[in-house]
């Protein structure tokens, strides 16, 4: 089935995966992050943080599980599929973080279309890390921008979210998507 695959993106700790979980409540099909699950199979194999060790097998992975989930959103019988995060956020890091990458990651941008994407701006006052977060808040702003350019790079134009509580961000998320 034909359907919208709508990214909700922005740096860390800006309120994304609660949108997401709001949105999922709601009844809409959503597919969430995965970099946590990554660096979780990572430090299954002993890997601390693989982020940091190995950054581009651990980018390589998030383009794999996210182009899977790219696929997978395709197969869903549903109008939307909010995706938390899409593609251009793995080359939008690796630029962040000046690491080399192969074409493949740029070509697989270029080749997987989103029809829309709502981007989260860098809000201090929410902004919390954890264990596998652990970005300062400035780094979570420079971060944004760098999804901000990456993801105009790749030809859209990202729709910013207003800050405000997760019910009003999500409605606004909703009344955005509408014809």
């Amino acid at each position: 089935m034909k359907n919208n695959k709508i990214v909700i993106t922005g740096g860390p700790g800006t309120g994304k995966s609660s949108i997401i979980h709001k949105l999922e409540d709601m009844g809409e099909t959503c597919l969430h992050e995965i970099s946590r699950q990554v660096t979780l199979e990572a430090q299954k194999e002993g890997i601390d943080q693989l982020f940091l060790t190995k950054p581009l097998l651990f980018s390589q992975k998030l383009l794999e599980g996210r182009l899977n989930q790219y696929h997978h959103a395709l197969e869903l019988d549903s109008q939307h599929v909010f995706l938390d995060r899409g593609l251009p956020d793995v080359v939008a890091y690796m630029d962040y973080f000046n690491t080399n990458y192969p074409d493949l990651f740029d070509e697989t941008c270029k080749q997987h279309v989103y029809q829309k994407i709502f981007i989260l701006p860098p809000w201090e006052e929410i902004y919390q890390s954890d264990n596998e977060r652990y970005e300062t808040f400035e780094e979570a702003q420079k971060i944004s921008a760098y999804l901000y350019a990456t993801y105009r790079r790749y030809g859209y134009d990202p729709v910013e979210v207003p800050k405000s509580n997760v019910d009003s961000r999500t409605d606004f998320i909703l009344s955005n998507i509408k014809p």
